[in-house]
């Protein structure tokens, strides 16, 4: 089969990216009408919390299903059939009326971050090793929905009522679903994919999950993505009750941290291309490492005893270092992001689905079990920060295992008198970037045991 050209490799990009940013903006409409849904009915923060974080859970589960799926079907039809499967979910939550009936309903929004697993499986089997990583870093900037939903929603809350903006975000997601069905052609490799996975189980499309390092790139992902996810949805909520800020400022703010956590993503993933990811990733953690600690510190009276009296002083983070302080926190968040996400075709070229549906899942749970905990850690500690002390705790733990793998990894490669990188491609492209993907492989073969 004749690779594909420019041409047809920017119209693939280009449809789903911008089918993947309305599910991403539909995914996290909580974040927005929540609030209003929480006032209408006098939700706790726990309360609140859960209906946010509900849409999560299906969005996350949904990706190890819809992973397999696009391996063994092509991404054309998976992905549009889920948007219009979506559409009609949104529509139906504006006739809940009670508190279970729209969680009912968010199980079905929640449909929309599936999306992610078969955009990347479509988007990465039509180009070449080389330009993948860029390729998915500008798919993976459809987070940028996220921000759509923080600075439009909260217009047409204000001027139509949630369940209107539901109806319209219903109305979008339609018609982008029929228009992708339409023009979107059939991936590249599709066809012998489809002749592959037929003849192969469920339990060996699984395979790959018994390596351990999917589950620390899982780690990786449920805090770069879950608890990006988690912080798009709670921010506005929490710059409402910490700065007294109005729905509509609060969303706009908002904005500013999940437009750099999404847009950088592009940036993310040449990087990633250019430097390797493990560089990358040690980037991003250090640097979440140390905004979170800064974020995690509450408004705090000190009182020293001095030879003259006491010494009073206060410490408190105004809004404007806040501000600064989260978008630094989501432009290395975003460049995590596309560096976890690099290493899947690499190390798996043959299940970019499944790996990378268990990888997406686990990191959308971080997005459902993120804000229900920081919902009941204010209800428990009264302490606004107290999300962002969890945070802390994650990113640190994330930074230890992988600096522990990596050293274990460099070790090896000593006793060995050899010398790799975490990434195969900076070492021996030739023996993990099949020139002919329908060539069954085993793509582990060779890759170093980091």
């Amino acid at each position: 089969m004749n690779a594909p050209n420019r041409t047809q490799q920017h119209r693939a990009l280009g449809l789903s990216t911008l089918a993947f940013t309305l599910c991403f903006a539909v995914w996290t409409i909580f974040s927005i009408i929540g609030i209003r849904i929480a006032e209408d009915l006098s939700l706790s923060d726990t309360q609140l919390g859960l209906l946010m974080a509900t849409p999560i859970l299906t969005g996350s589960i949904s990706r190890l299903f819809l992973g397999i799926w696009t391996d063994r079907y092509g991404g054309r039809w998976v992905f549009g059939i889920l948007m219009l499967t979506t559409a009609a979910c949104v529509y139906l939550l504006t006739l809940a009326t009670t508190y279970p009936m729209l969680l009912i309903g968010a199980l079905g929004v929640g449909l929309a971050g599936g999306a992610f697993i078969v955009g990347v499986a479509y988007t990465a089997a039509w180009f070449e090793p080389a330009r993948q990583g860029t390729a998915l870093g500008i798919f993976g900037a459809g987070n940028v929905g996220a921000a759509v939903t923080n600075f439009g929603a909260p217009f047409l809350l204000v001027a139509l009522g949630w369940e209107v903006t539901a109806q319209i975000y219903a109305s979008v997601l339609a018609i982008m679903g029929v228009v992708f069905i339409l023009l979107a052609k059939e991936d590249p490799v599709s066809a012998g994919r489809k002749k592959d996975e037929q003849q192969r189980s469920f339990m060996e499309q699984m395979e790959p999950l018994r390596d351990l390092r999917v589950w620390r790139f899982a780690l990786y992902y449920f805090f770069v993505f879950g608890a990006f996810v988690a912080l798009a949805l709670w921010l506005p909520h929490y710059l409402i009750g910490v700065y007294g800020l109005g729905i509509t400022t609060a969303g706009m703010i908002a904005a500013l941290y999940t437009i750099p956590a999404s847009l950088f993503r592009i940036l993310g993933g040449w990087m990633s291309d250019r430097f390797g990811a493990r560089r990358v990733m040690y980037w991003t953690f250090i640097a979440s490492v140390v905004c979170t600690f800064l974020l995690s510190y509450p408004p705090t009276d000190y009182v020293i005893h001095g030879i003259d009296g006491d010494v009073r002083f206060s410490m408190t983070m105004g809004l404007p270092a806040f501000v600064a302080l989260i978008f630094t926190l989501g432009f290395f968040m975003s460049l995590g992001k596309a560096a976890v996400y690099k290493h899947i075709p690499v190390y798996y070229p043959m299940h970019v689905g499944a790996v990378g549906g268990v990888v997406g899942m686990i990191g959308g749970l971080g997005g459902f079990i993120l804000p229900l905990t920081f919902g009941v850690l204010n209800d428990l500690t009264g302490i606004w920060q107290s999300s962002f002390m969890l945070m802390f705790i994650i990113a640190a733990a994330a930074l230890a295992w992988m600096h522990y793998a990596i050293r274990s990894a460099e070790r090896v490669e000593w006793a060995a008198n050899s010398e790799q990188t975490d990434l195969p491609e900076l070492a021996s492209p030739q023996l993990f970037y099949p020139l002919n993907r329908q060539h069954k492989h085993e793509s582990t073969k060779g890759s170093p045991s980091s």
